[in-house]
């Protein structure tokens, strides 16, 4: 079969100075041998915040036993759907390994070779190192347990064989010294799960082959690399090694070539970070394997690097759509987003990136990944960065997903800012959202998208729909007829117009609704007057059904006639939103009990709803409190 050739291959070929026909031997003979072929991770010379904390930590642990995932626990997808109840005890044991990983690094302590090599055989023991929400066997076996004899590469396989892999750069030939043998048995485990089946198997779904490209691409094909480059040594695996880059790198490049040119994510910001960014290091480990470092030759790779500050709001606060969290949960890689930066020149982003940086702090934690943690305690410039600043851009627009975001001032998150949204319903994560609107007050959203629950079997099924946060019934969007919008590529927003700070869609194509002829939304923001005005216009042919605008917010929500006060989270300055009183209006609570969603909006959102039944236009009008139309 003919190799994909994408953006990513002719910039390789350049660099390297050869015929894309000749990529494939020019990288085998520029690999770098196993023992330096990652980057370096001499942990002498860590942060010493974060080894003080990993160190309290694990001393903790120390008279704990591991954890230990359960097979009726990993069984249970397949019954009531639950996945926490596998993958927690799972996520734990790996983040103690990679505590214990970087201290025997770092001091070279018995105490600590000997967790590590507890942590690695327990993996090496696990029966499978793939999720099970995400195991083909149930379709191939017929078992709701992994099939040992035909693993599934996904991203928990890929997750384990790279801390395998990084360990033993960090640390291996320390544990071989204490353990001989340790290292054949990894080595053995990585080929009978990864490479062979990688090699083997070419209908990986999350490679793209049908056109559909998403965040498991770089973040699988990633980890595969750092692992061939580290654990295929022997002297006559070098074509197998050599093989499995080159399917990297064309994997690699199938998602490069989805990649938009504005280097927006329609995932959502927090997708980013296990999408694009996986896509930057894993260009990162090739780059010094190879010496060819092409981030900065291809335009949608700078350009995705401006992404997290082009989406951010304030605070911890930050745009989100689809199953993306406008909080988030856990820490994310910060220095990694440095590096990247600083490889293409990006000064903004690597500002950006360095306002997370707190010399006070650990420069990184646990759930990053052995590898992510390696890189970011021994990356000089990360530990020395200067305080960083935050762009907050006065305006970004991302035509590919057709994203507005427009605030009052640049560099600054007070006051109000602007979120609309185009798109169609066939995105990644998708939530039936064309047309939503978000609205922040000083960096803090209150006219919001509530983002995803915990991940069950019914997320990534036929009956997704089934769950509220992806319905559009529960957007700020309208709900016409008594009808949501539907899912499907043809379920479009068509672009009227954008402009500095007002975007137009029109949005009847994503509604099954025959009556509608037109629904018109004009979303802007009034900087001279400190408002933000959502216009919706449309054409009803009669019909029955009730329709009405729905706006879901977060915060203390009072109604009155043609009127509604929103007092947001985090002591944001209150919003009143105002209308025809001609439309009446009612609150629509929804309790929330989902930690994923707790975190983000405590214990309720709010959905108001607007009905505008008798009516063919209704303009929604937002200012912060106590704001007048002349200003401050």
């Amino acid at each position: 079969m003919t190799p994909f050739r994408g953006p990513l291959a002719d910039a390789l070929a350049r660099a390297a100075g050869v015929e894309l026909d000749n990529l494939d031997r020019a990288l085998a003979e520029r690999l770098a041998e196993p023992d330096a072929a990652l980057p370096p991770a001499d942990l002498r010379r860590a942060d010493p915040a974060a080894i003080a904390a990993f160190r309290a930590r694990a001393e903790r642990e120390l008279p704990e036993p591991w954890p230990q995932p359960r097979a009726h626990d990993a069984a249970r997808f397949h019954g009531d759907g639950d996945r926490v109840a596998w993958e927690a005890p799972a996520f734990a044991r790996q983040e103690r390994l990679t505590r214990v990983a970087v201290l025997a690094g770092a001091g070279g302590e018995a105490t600590w070779l000997d967790e590590t090599l507890d942590g690695v055989v327990m993996l090496c023991e696990q029966s499978s190192w793939c999720w099970p929400a995400h195991d083909d066997t149930r379709d191939r076996h017929g078992a709701v347990l992994a099939t040992v004899t035909d693993p599934y590469v996904d991203l928990g396989a890929g997750e384990v064989v790279s801390q395998l892999a990084w360990l033993d750069h960090a640390v291996g030939e320390r544990l071989e010294a204490r353990f001989p043998g340790i290292r054949a048995r990894v080595r053995h485990e990585a080929h009978v799960r990864i490479f062979e089946p990688f090699l083997r198997r070419r209908d990986w779904r999350w490679i793209g082959l049908d056109g559909h490209v998403h965040n498991w691409n770089p973040w699988i094909h990633g980890n595969v690399l750092v692992a061939a480059l580290r654990l295929l040594d022997a002297p006559e695996q070098r074509d197998e090694r050599a093989r499995v880059v080159a399917l990297v790198v064309e994997g690699l490049d199938r998602y490069v070539a989805a990649l938009p040119l504005d280097g927006a994510i329609d995932e959502g910001y927090a997708y980013w970070w296990n999408g694009a960014c996986r896509l930057l290091e894993a260009l990162d480990v090739l780059a010094h394997a190879t010496g060819l470092d092409v981030t900065g030759d291809v335009p949608s790779l700078r350009e995705t690097i401006a992404f997290p500050h082009r989406m951010h709001l304030g605070g911890p606060w930050f745009v989100n759509a689809a199953d993306a969290q406008a909080r988030q949960t856990g820490p994310q890689p910060w220095h990694a987003l440095h590096r990247a930066a600083r490889r293409v020149g990006d000064d903004a982003a690597a500002a950006f990136a360095a306002l997370h940086r707190d010399p006070s702090r650990p420069a990184v934690a646990e759930p990053e990944g052995l590898g992510r943690v390696l890189r970011g305690l021994t990356d000089p410039a990360w530990l020395a960065a200067a305080p960083g600043s935050d762009p907050l851009p006065a305006r970004v627009w991302l035509p590919s997903t057709e994203m507005l975001v427009v605030r009052e001032r640049e560099g600054e998150p007070r006051g109000l800012t602007v979120v609309g949204k185009g798109g169609h319903n066939a995105e990644s994560h998708n939530h039936d959202d064309v047309g939503s609107v978000i609205v922040a007050s000083d960096g803090v959203p209150v006219l919001v998208d509530a983002g995803r629950p915990t991940y069950e079997a019914r997320t990534f099924s036929d009956a997704r729909y089934e769950l509220w946060p992806m319905q559009s019934a529960w957007h700020s969007v309208p709900f016409i007829r008594g009808r949501g919008q539907s899912e499907g590529r043809e379920r479009a927003a068509r672009l009227v117009d954008v402009g500095d700070a007002e975007l137009v869609l029109e949005l009847a194509d994503a509604y099954d609704v025959p009556e509608l002829e037109s629904w018109r939304r004009a979303i802007r923001l009034d900087r001279a007057r400190r408002t933000v005005a959502i216009a919706d216009a449309w054409r009803l042919a009669p019909g029955d059904g009730a329709t009405e605008i729905r706006l879901l917010a977060a915060g203390d929500v009072s109604l009155a006639a043609g009127a509604a006060r929103i007092v947001p989270l985090d002591g944001a300055r209150p919003v009143v939103l105002s209308w025809d009183p001609a439309a009446p209006a009612r609150l629509v609570e929804q309790p929330l009990t989902d930690p994923m969603l707790t975190h983000v909006w405590g214990e309720r959102l709010v959905r108001i709803d607007i009905d505008v039944s008798g009516l063919a236009e209704l303009t929604v009008t937002v200012r912060q409190d106590g704001s007048t139309e002349e200003g401050r």
